[in-house]
């Protein structure tokens, strides 16, 4: 099949990547030149497992191009992804700037295409988006009516960073939004090859889905984190219990995320909770739980930055930077809330995280990280021993084993805040140890 792939941020390059692989001709589009040049040129603009090399193959195998020029890449393809960033508006809601913008492309350049061309929704977006905005604008731009030379579907992405690629190729199942009457034959015939069971349902169901799993995912983790430090209170192990809450898979649904640990953060979680929120208070639907949730993950990194000072004025070797291991995605990281918090309020600061390349930050993500810390490469260290030196407090927000040892071997004396539980840490005979919630 000949796809075009409309964004090629996270979800859009690993779409570019794992559907060229699967065999597919793929065009990736973006109004970024640095993203469309980097892709053309067989390298990833993401970082994420797996996915440079398969990148690398697919463009030299002449299964995988790019371009800014979205006419184009409609032109020569019959079926098209929307990938762009949804993020939130200042009032919290989903801003659908670049998928109006997109949208209105793709139908204007349906007016000069002969045949059918299918359109599907990819990114996150309300309830009701696909119905009530996209299609109309759709029709009105390119002219034509839907099921007659105009397809649109919803097909919600349930991808992890870190995970992408092994998550694209055994999803948990595989929604498709549809109009009444359209089994989805084209996406059915395209994760044909992917296992999983496959859920044909109305646009607004499958648009809800990932917003229902985003706001749960938020709401397992803010709950972790406020139990486990009331627990922690009264001298309770917090780990240990929630082990032990975990093993009832029945009551408890699952262990993931049900951790106590450090603050949410990334670029789906908080801006999902506040666009699930903003469309409660546009119905007038009280829900205060969940218009708390954010207010519960400052204050988790508020406690740190408490445990932090009340040490004196230190050197800090902050370790972890991304929201989370094995990404460089900086957008809303608590980490970078935290030292930003630091700097400000005038500490030393030292960074470990492998993962982060400044040279190698793009888009939004290198955006957000000019505007909350634009002397990020200063504060950088490349080697987790080298990052210690001097620094009388340790923050081991995420770490990965294999650094591991070169900080246990340096470590003497300091006062280590642990907000990952790292065994190797909290056995650890010559250091001043404080977990979070433990």
């Amino acid at each position: 099949m000949r796809i075009s792939i409309l964004g090629i941020g996270y979800v859009g390059a690993v779409a570019c990547g794992c559907l060229a692989r699967m065999g597919h001709e793929v065009i990736g589009v973006d109004v970024s030149a640095a993203k469309v040049a980097l892709l053309a040129a067989g390298k990833s603009p993401i970082v994420e497992a797996e996915i440079e090399q398969i990148i690398a193959d697919a463009v030299a195998a002449g299964r995988l191009t790019a371009t800014t020029d979205v006419a184009a890449a409609i032109a020569a393809t019959e079926l098209s992804f929307i990938c762009v960033g949804t993020p939130s508006a200042p009032d919290g809601a989903t801003s659908m700037l670049a998928i109006d913008e997109v949208a209105g492309q793709i139908g204007r350049a349906l007016r000069d295409k002969a045949g059918a061309h299918v359109v599907v929704m990819r990114s996150t977006v309300p309830p009701g988006t696909g119905q009530d905005r996209v299609i109309p604008l759709l029709e009105r731009s390119s002219g034509r009516r839907l099921g007659e030379g105009l397809f649109y579907y919803s097909n919600p992405e349930f991808l992890r960073e870190g995970t992408a690629v092994a998550d694209f190729h055994a999803p948990p199942f595989t929604l498709i939004g549809a109009p009444e009457g359209d089994d989805g034959a084209a996406l059915r015939a395209l994760y044909a090859p992917i296992p999983g069971a496959v859920h044909v349902m109305p646009y607004r169901t499958a648009e809800s889905v990932k917003f229902l799993s985003n706001a749960y995912h938020a709401v397992k983790l803010a709950f972790a984190n406020e139990a486990g430090g009331i627990l922690a209170a009264y001298g309770v192990d917090a780990p240990e219990a929630f082990r032990l809450f975990c093993e009832d898979r029945v009551l408890n649904i699952s262990p993931a995320y049900l951790r106590p640990g450090f603050a949410f953060g990334g670029s789906c979680l908080p801006k999902d909770v506040r666009s699930f929120t903003a469309l409660a208070s546009k119905r007038g639907i009280a829900a205060p739980f969940l218009g708390q949730l954010m207010a519960s993950n400052q204050a988790v990194v508020d406690r740190a930055f408490e445990m932090i000072a009340a040490q004196g004025r230190q050197k800090v070797a902050l370790y972890g930077l991304a929201f989370k291991p094995g990404t460089d995605d900086l957008r809303e990281s608590p980490f970078v809330l935290l030292a930003e918090r630091l700097i400000g309020r005038g500490f030393e600061l030292a960074i470990f995280d492998r993962f982060v390349q400044v040279a190698r930050l793009t888009g939004a993500n290198k955006a957000y990280i000019d505007r909350e810390i634009p002397h990020l490469e200063k504060l950088l260290v490349d080697d987790p021993a080298r990052a210690a030196q001097g620094a009388g407090i340790i923050v081991a927000g995420h770490l990965a084993r294999p650094d591991r040892p070169a900080l246990l071997g340096v470590l003497d004396r300091q006062f280590v805040l642990d907000l990952a539980n790292i065994a190797e840490l909290r056995g650890h005979p010559s250091i001043r140890y404080q977990g979070l919630c433990w």
